[in-house]
């Protein structure tokens, strides 16, 4: 039975949807955003557990007095498109968010009335007003709880286009936007929460595990603290397209954002950052940088520092990180493997980082890599329900 992917602590969920429709039952296809491991990691600001829910208000623009509640699941309405689309060739690759399915959830919201009734509709174009909040000052950010189960219901009405294929996902994106026609910054009293749904291949080209170079410029910095760069809005994203591009330019695939005048590792692109090696002291360590303020807090991450920390075999340390200190290591044949984790490619191993004009060569892939396959693999057994796990839920 095809499987949705959840490989995040803080959902302890998978899907599993019936295999009726399907011309090949028993085929697993993991989800690369299950809807609720999608919800938290959008999202997983420390403050979000304690509220049963989150005001519009308060997740565009900080928190505020409101009369709004949350939607219902319940509530969901179902509008069948008369025009499917043709799905994907399987024997054809899957590019990264070129192919979406045939619907889409959308909720929409406003100061007055609050949530609107949930609705699974056609997927179509966004009618957006050119002076929308949204438009102007990136308002954008996630939201949860009754749409967990709303996403579950849009995942099983498309769910024949779960795609088959060894590698291939359906990757679930929610999106909440400030829609207010105002040019005025401040709380929007409109919004309009949607979410959509893409069959996808491998996030970068190549193999799944094909290993990476990383841009190290100090001149670049991603996120500081008092910032919002632990957050999952898109005001973080559009600045680094730039640096991506200049890393493209200089032979790099992504960018290791560096912080600080001693020239922090903090993030891979848009990937946590983790470092397998043997400390000064002699032990075996896997260490990625500690949740400071400038680091996201990803589902990944936090999915392979347990699974790392439920087989004991090393250390596993969550700490501040220098480039001096890594060079150290890389210059006495201490490290053994460096890889960035994310939902898209759950793991990416890394072979070069350009750094000072020098392209300092990582021994990730003479390495196996062994750990990060490891990660990998049990990652995989996870999503597909061929292994048991607590992450798991049934649909």
């Amino acid at each position: 039975m095809p499987c949705f992917e959840c490989t995040g602590p803080e959902t302890k969920h998978q899907m599993t949807l019936p295999s009726a429709g399907r011309s090949k039952g028993g085929a697993r296809a993991p989800c690369s955003h299950s809807w609720l491991h999608q919800l938290f990691y959008f999202y997983p600001h420390p403050q979000i557990w304690a509220r049963k829910f989150l005001p519009v208000p308060w997740l565009l623009c900080g928190p505020r007095r409101y009369a709004s509640s949350s939607f219902k699941a319940a509530d969901l309405q179902l509008e069948m498109t008369r025009e499917p689309h043709k799905k994907p060739d399987p024997s054809e690759c899957l590019l990264f968010g070129k192919t979406f399915t045939d619907h889409m959830l959308m909720v929409e919201w406003n100061m007055e009335k609050g949530w609107g009734r949930p609705r699974i509709q056609p997927f179509q174009n966004l009618t957006l007003h050119p002076a929308c909040s949204a438009l102007h000052y990136s308002l954008q950010s996630f939201d949860k709880v009754e749409l967990l189960e709303c996403i579950r219901r849009l995942v099983e009405v498309d769910r024949d286009w779960v795609p088959d294929s060894a590698g291939t996902s359906l990757y679930v994106r929610p999106v909440l936007i400030g829609n207010e026609p105002s040019l005025g910054v401040g709380s929007p009293t409109h919004a309009l929460l949607y979410v959509i749904l893409c069959p996808v291949g491998a996030y970068f080209p190549g193999e799944a595990l094909s290993p990476v170079s990383l841009l190290a410029d100090p001149s670049f910095i991603r996120a500081w603290v008092g910032g919002v760069g632990d957050c999952k809005i898109g005001g973080n994203y559009g600045p680094t397209v730039f640096v991506q591009k200049e890393a493209k330019k200089k032979g790099c695939e992504q960018v290791l954002w560096l912080y600080g005048p001693d020239h922090e590792l903090t993030e891979a692109g848009t990937m946590n950052i983790f470092v397998f090696w043997t400390h000064e002291d002699g032990a075996l360590e896997l260490v990625t940088p500690a949740l400071d303020g400038i680091i996201l807090p990803g589902v990944v991450r936090q999915s392979l520092l347990d699974l790392a920390r439920t087989w004991g075999e090393f250390r596993v340390t969550e700490r501040k990180m220098t480039m001096n200190e890594f060079l150290r290591a890389l210059e006495h044949g201490r490290v053994r493997e460096v890889f960035g984790s994310g939902t898209a490619c759950q793991v990416c191993p890394v072979h070069r980082i350009l750094y000072q004009g020098k392209f300092l060569h990582i021994p990730t892939m003479e390495n196996g890599p062994e750990l990060i396959l490891r990660f990998y693999n049990e990652l995989k057994m996870i999503q597909y329900g061929t292994k048991a796990h607590e992450w798991m839920l049934q649909v």
